[in-house]
């Protein structure tokens, strides 16, 4: 067994899921190394890419993959002021890092990265979960879709979420 014995065997388990706590957080954290990798060539001057696999129909009615570049939105921009900015987004929504801000100053593409490599640090251990959250059920919000009935209140019917939709009391 020669080098076996110098490690530290246990005979744990690999969770099936983790909780939705840990997958936004890896959520987060990989679109941070996405954002921190497009500054970074940027400030260099060159292209980052993230390539996707995309399955098509072709004219023949064959289905095939093919790899497509996705497409990346940088989350830092220039304020009305001149300064540079980072905004760090869950989805579609801006997270709130301190009360009442959303964006943080930066001096060039270099600092955007340290920036973006902090956050991400932060993320990891858990920092910014409350923004995050909140971030979630905004999200998860647009998702109840009113339904009219005639002659009864509008119901809400909820497409995803573990709640169940309410219903008009009959009196």
């Amino acid at each position: 067994m020669g080098n076996l014995d110098t490690l530290k065997l246990t005979d744990a388990t690999r969770p099936k899921i983790q909780p939705p706590v840990i997958e936004r957080r890896n959520k987060l954290s990989k679109k941070l190394w996405e954002q921190m990798e497009l500054a970074k060539a940027r400030n260099a001057g060159t292209n980052f890419t993230v390539k996707r696999f995309r399955t098509i129909k072709d004219l023949e009615g064959n289905v095939r993959s093919v790899e497509r570049d996705k497409r990346i939105k940088p989350w830092w921009f220039t304020s009305n002021s001149g300064t540079l900015c980072v905004q760090v987004f869950y989805g579609s929504k801006v997270l709130e890092l301190a009360s009442g801000k959303t964006a943080i100053e930066a001096r060039d593409l270099e600092h955007v990265v340290e920036i973006l490599g902090l956050i991400k640090h932060e993320v990891e251990i858990g920092t910014l979960d409350h923004a995050i959250e909140a971030a979630s059920h905004l999200l998860r919000s647009r998702f109840e879709v009113d339904i009219p009935k005639t002659g009864q209140t509008n119901q809400k019917s909820v497409v995803l979420g573990n709640s169940t939709p309410e219903l008009p009391s009959h009196k």
